[in-house]
């Protein structure tokens, strides 16, 4: 009887087996059949079925799964179905965990979705299983800098400021404050500063899961996760005994941008304060630091002075009356979003940012630096009053005549009695300045004696300067920096100094207003390349038309374009069967297509999508007396605007598709030469793309401060402490939003082409290139700045390095220096991998 159950044993598991194998086949074919008929979500629950019944066939139809999971993925994220879409991701990494690509294709669903630091997890992950998978690394490069912003690594390097706030912190824990809490702790840094110093319980808080889980693992790798305790919590969240056991006598904390209070240090230590401290130390009484609450910083004093800077002007104003034969004066005000700020009821940042001692061109002082205000951060009251405080007026002196640009604000942070740390431009300092650029004046010119005023308040947390304004001397004016009033003599005084004040004004209240980004107003302000651009425009219209009559084409770039007399009918253009298409598909506001509306007989289609810029555009167009059938919205013709290059009619081609090629970032634009693939098969006979060709240039460089821009050197800047690795996995290989003319290096080599990248042409293309570059200096290479030479043409080129650029450069920063002697070669091997380059050197 044994021998017989067991037979009937086998014979039901091989039974089993048979059905086994009878229903994953029969799984496959339906799952192939569904592909077929391009039901994807019918195909992935087969093969869902077929991994789970026959594990062994992972690797045989893994490429097949992949695509109908990605294609699955697709449709329900089209469909709005997240939740059924991250399901599908989660149980194809149960089957696959260690597999880069569904990696890599989770973290882009999370990032467009806006969940940064969890793409950044799998993008992290994909890099690690596949160093050389390149839609991962270009991933994470880009997650990374919105993770773990620059500054973090610039901070870390700068010992001065780490030894200060050391020493600062050693100073109050010896003195009695043996409980200390770390607010905003970043990579941990202060709190493992208390630690040194003695301190009995450290706590620290960290809102980003990202530098959370960061600082974890630089305290664990520092011998320190028993004793201080790390809170993922926003500050304002903790609750006592919940979070900590009982109130602590020091809070240390740096959540201070370069306005001072644009991270939120007032909301915190104003809850801390109420919530998390001990009750602050009595006046005139001699009791233990242990005692009593305290915060470092103690305290800062804001200071603030008006000058002229030409980089920050053609940011911030339209400079030009006319461009490239298109009128802009009068029809439309342009403002960057520091001026919208002020009237808005959005909170808004009030202020730009620049790093004034490296700004292009320099700046000058228009006054002497005058102190805006001060603010005592162990005193709950004061922290309480700057909120609900008026705005206050301030008035500096003009010292050197020039032209009013902005009111550049900077501040010195009192960390104790002894210590202190400045912002100031003319500091050796890892700190930029805020800057509030001047806008909306009907003259921005001043002189000495002159005054310039101002507003200040604190709201939103944010220190805001508006109303700026200049009072000629002659007024004889005299305001109070701290009363709401105006000191007057008498009527007349009053009336003949307002006559006087430019005000912040618009000069008539139907003209529209629009705002752009400070980098399309730079663009604007950019008369090469509209200049550029019309001339090649030119070129190939009249090539494409030449039986048209020269004098109505502005061929050489001086005519004002097609003569549109009042009479004329100017609805001819519309109905011209040989009107030629123009497509501008480039980011952000353009006026090409309005150029190109007036070289000849053309339609041209805009692509921009916000409502204030084509109405915007459509002022600019009748103000140069434009058929408004010339200009055209091309996105309002679309059915998927996720389709953009198509056809302009059924049977109509392209004359001229203009495509973005470079970021102002210095950095190529994705998906740019899938684009042109797309756009060579929707032109006609002799049309072209603009541009047609870029060569990208570049140049070895030894520049210290790219290396403490990119990655924290080692524990000596950080005193001792192991961060270095951790937070060094957040480094980027490409530093971006560079302006060479006053980068900090040395040349070492000329400049060189590294690549080219035809649009028109892309036999001529190729994804590496080795170039063999000179040494022409001794020195120490760190990184290989690069830019571009676009040629819309043969005959019509930019480069994106000049002066009068709206683009930035970039750079490629070496993960370790090469010492060169002069008359060296070097051989560079460069890659361009979607909008990435990487360059490699070799000896």
């Amino acid at each position: 009887m044994p021998n017989s159950n067991a037979k009937l044993h086998s014979n039901h598991r091989g039974g089993r087996e048979a059905s086994r194998r009878e229903l994953v086949s029969r799984s496959l074919q339906s799952a192939q059949h569904c592909l077929e008929n391009q039901d994807f979500g019918t195909a992935y629950a087969h093969y869902l079925l077929v991994l789970n019944l026959a594990p062994e066939l992972k690797t045989t139809v893994k490429e097949t799964f992949q695509f109908t999971l990605f294609k699955w993925a697709e449709e329900l994220d089209s469909l709005a179905r997240i939740q059924d879409l991250f399901n599908c991701y989660e149980q194809a990494l149960e089957l696959y965990p260690n597999d880069e690509v569904i990696c890599n294709s989770m973290g882009e669903h999370l990032f467009r979705m806006g969940f940064r630091d969890e793409a950044a997890g799998y993008f992290h992950k994909a890099v690690k299983l596949n160093p050389d998978f390149a839609d991962a690394k270009e991933n994470f490069y880009r997650v990374a800098n919105w993770l773990v912003e620059r500054w973090h690594f610039i901070m870390l390097n700068d010992a001065k400021r780490n030894l200060t706030y050391l020493r600062a912190i050693e100073k109050a824990v010896h003195s009695g404050s043996r409980s200390v809490l770390d607010i905003g702790t970043g990579t941990g840094i202060l709190s493992m500063f208390a630690k040194k110093a003695g301190a009995s319980s450290v706590y620290a808080c960290e809102l980003s899961k990202t530098m959370y889980e960061l600082a974890r693992d630089v305290v664990a790798a520092n011998n320190m996760e028993r004793e201080i305790k790390l809170l993922h919590l926003k500050s304002l969240d903790i609750e006592i005994p919940k979070h900590i056991p009982e109130r602590v006598s020091l809070v240390v904390t740096e959540t201070v941008d370069a306005g001072l209070f644009g991270e939120g240090i007032v909301e915190s230590l104003i809850h801390a304060w109420e919530h998390l401290l001990l009750q602050p130390k009595p006046k005139n009484q001699d009791i233990s630091a242990g005692d009593y609450g305290r915060v470092i910083p103690a305290s800062a004093t804001i200071f603030g002075m008006a000058v002229e800077c030409k980089e920050i002007r053609r940011h911030h104003r339209l400079g030009l009356q006319e461009v490239a034969g298109v009128c802009l004066s009068n029809s439309v005000q342009f403002f960057s979003p520091t001026y919208a700020a002020a009237g808005s009821e959005e909170t808004v940042e009030p202020y730009t940012t620049e790093k004034l001692s490296r700004i292009p061109g320099g700046y000058r002082a228009l006054t002497e630096p005058c102190q805006v205000m001060t603010v005592d951060f162990n005193d709950l009251q004061e922290l309480k009053s700057l909120a609900a405080r008026k705005p206050w007026k301030l008035s500096l002196p003009v010292t050197e005549g020039g032209i009013l640009d902005a009111v550049a604000v900077w501040f010195v942070l009192q960390l104790d009695d002894e210590r202190s740390l400045s912002t100031s431009p003319s500091e050796e300092t890892c700190w930029e300045q805020a800057v509030y650029p001047v806008q909306g004046l009907l003259d921005y010119s001043v002189k000495t004696g002159d005054t310039v005023m101002m507003e200040v308040c604190c709201q939103d947390c944010y220190l805001k300067i508006q109303k700026i304004s200049s009072l000629p001397s002659e007024c004889g004016m005299d305001f109070s920096d701290r009363d709401d009033t105006l000191s007057l003599g008498n009527e007349a005084e009053l009336c003949n100094a307002l006559a006087g004040l430019q005000t912040s004004t618009k000069q008539d209240g139907n003209t529209p207003v629009c705002v752009l980004e400070s980098t399309e107003i730079a663009l604007l302000n950019d008369i090469a390349y509209h200049e550029c651009f019309k001339a090649a425009m030119s070129k190939v219209l009249l090539s494409l038309n030449p039986s048209k009559d020269l004098h109505s084409m502005d061929v050489d770039g001086h005519g004002s374009g097609i003569n549109l007399q009042e009479n004329q009918n100017t609805s001819s253009l519309s109905v011209d069967p040989d009107a030629l298409y123009i497509l501008d598909v480039s980011e952000g506001f353009s006026i090409l297509p309005i150029i190109a509306g007036k070289l000849g007989p053309v339609r041209a289609y805009s692509s921009v999508e916000k409502d204030q810029h084509q109405a915007a555009l459509h002022v600019i167009a009748e103000a140069n007396h434009f058929p408004k059938e010339t200009l055209e919205f091309w996105l309002s013709h679309l059915e998927e605007e996720s389709v953009v290059l198509q056809r302009p009619k059924s049977d109509k081609l392209w004359s001229i598709i203009i495509l973005d090629v470079i970021e102002t970032s210095g950095l190529i634009q994705q998906e740019v030469m899938e684009k042109a693939a797309i756009s060579r098969c929707l032109l006609h006979s002799g049309g072209k793309i603009f541009p047609q060709y870029v060569l990208v240039y570049g140049m070895l460089v030894e520049s210290e401060s790219l290396l403490l821009e990119s990655a924290v050197q080692g524990t000596e800047p950080t005193l001792g402490f192991n961060i270095a690795p951790f937070i060094n996995q957040f480094k980027v290989p490409v530093r971006v939003y560079l302006d060479l003319s006053t980068l900090p290096c040395v040349p070492l080599s000329k400049p060189a082409e590294l690549l080219r990248l035809d649009l028109m042409n892309p036999l001529l293309n190729s994804p590496s290139r080795e170039v063999k570059v000179q040494i022409c200096k001794s020195g120490r290479v760190t990184a290989i700045p690069f830019w571009y030479h676009i040629h819309l043409d043969e005959d019509h080129s930019l480069n994106t390095s000049d002066e009068s650029s709206h683009w930035k450069q970039a750079a490629v920063v070496l993960d370790e220096p090469i010492a060169v002697q002069a008359g060296d070669e070097l051989v560079l091997d460069v890659q361009h991998h979607k909008s990435n380059i990487s360059i490699t050197v070799k000896r």
